[in-house]
């Protein structure tokens, strides 16, 4: 039901090109994932994000069962039917959004207790709950909760983190019931390198379908959380999907693909496009620029996106006097962008020419 296929290693890179069966279809690796924490990709329907190119969509454990609660989503039919997407589904574990609730939560080994971010009430998340609320949801991929915490943070904290992660995973494994359903769990360490290989080592003995790569793109530089990707993901399993969490741009999706990342999410894509940013292969555009008032041409003119059948002139005024079709057609430009980057990497990788294509891009991007 749930099957890692290898098709093809780059040649002069780790990049790999592979595919992942889940029961709501084969998901093309790499791959990026649109985030849709709510059950919804803000602006986007669900036939549009089909149209980006996107495979699968992820949704969030805490906003769910924060609003609407999952019982109402298992009431009506599960995530899938739920939202209307008929694809593959992951949903994450809420311990990212544990940990940006730093100020209302309070964690211990048990599990989490905090204050909900929209009305106060207080609520809990154990691994075992966890398990539950997100087999209600009837995701695909499961998320373990792991216990994320800031960096810079003190070796002492890095470490209480990860082995309670460890822990917190084991028991995930215990709980879990649903046979349609994997987990993945998360491999935590910070920027300590042996604590990110022990991490990954006891994880890897719960013989998983998949492993995660999590708390990075909280603040360090980009090339530190590539030197962790590094020295991470070669204690991870050569026949599972490989999945950095939360990451990231362009350039750092290539940079994960060239070391062996197989998946991605993160809310840029989406969140950019709301704020007038479109990603381009010429480098970003800030489309409530003056610079574009007058501008005729398309965001790119090779993209079948619907905003790229606009102008930069039009888009530019969507955007100054506030009309909502300006977040919407930037979003589904970013995602089909995001989309259309996977694309051309795997081909890529097919072909043996993921380092000329990376060294390509890289340069381009540079530019600007």
């Amino acid at each position: 039901m749930f099957e890692y296929t290898l098709l093809h290693k780059d040649r002069n890179t780790s990049a790999r090109r592979g595919t992942f069966l889940t029961p709501h279809g084969l998901v093309q690796l790499p791959t990026f994932m649109p985030v849709g924490t709510r059950g919804s990709v803000k602006g986007v329907e669900v036939r549009q994000l089909k149209e980006t190119g996107s495979q699968i969509v992820l949704g969030n454990t805490y906003h769910l069962m924060d609003r609407p609660g999952a019982e109402i989503v298992e009431h009506l039919g599960g995530l899938h039917h739920f939202c209307g997407w008929d694809g593959p589904m992951l949903t994450d574990s809420g311990g990212f959004q544990i940990f940006s609730l730093a100020r209302l939560s309070k964690i211990d080994e048990n599990g989490a207790v905090f204050r909900s971010h929209t009305d106060g009430r207080m609520m809990d998340l154990t691994p075992e709950k966890a398990v539950r609320i997100q087999e209600m949801l009837g995701s695909d991929i499961a998320m373990m909760l792991d216990h994320v915490i800031e960096l810079p943070n003190s070796r002492e904290a890095l470490a209480d983190a990860m082995e309670r992660t460890i822990r917190w995973a084991r028991r995930c494994k215990e709980a879990h019931r649903r046979e349609d359903q994997t987990q993945f769990p998360i491999v935590q360490g910070g920027l300590e390198y042996d604590l990110r290989q022990k991490c990954a080592e006891e994880l890897v003995k719960l013989d998983c379908s998949g492993y995660a790569i999590g708390g990075l793109s909280v603040g360090e530089k980009p090339e530190e959380m590539y030197a962790c990707l590094d020295h991470t993901v070669p204690f991870l399993p050569q026949d599972r999907p490989r999945y950095l969490m939360g990451v990231g741009r362009p350039e750092d999706l290539l940079e994960g693909i060239r070391r062996g990342v197989d998946m991605f999410d993160c809310v840029m894509p989406s969140r950019n496009g709301r704020n007038a940013m479109a990603f381009t292969d010429q480098g970003p555009l800030r489309l409530r620029n003056s610079v574009h008032e007058k501008d005729d041409s398309p965001l790119e003119a090779d993209c079948p996106c619907p905003a790229c059948r606009r102008s930069r002139g039009y888009i530019h005024h969507l955007f100054n006097t506030g009309e909502m079709l300006g977040p919407i057609l930037l979003t589904l430009h970013n995602i089909t962008y995001y989309q259309r980057l996977m694309e051309r990497a795997r081909l890529a990788i097919e072909n043996d020419s993921f380092d000329d294509f990376y060294q390509k891009r890289m340069l381009q991007w540079a530019k600007y």
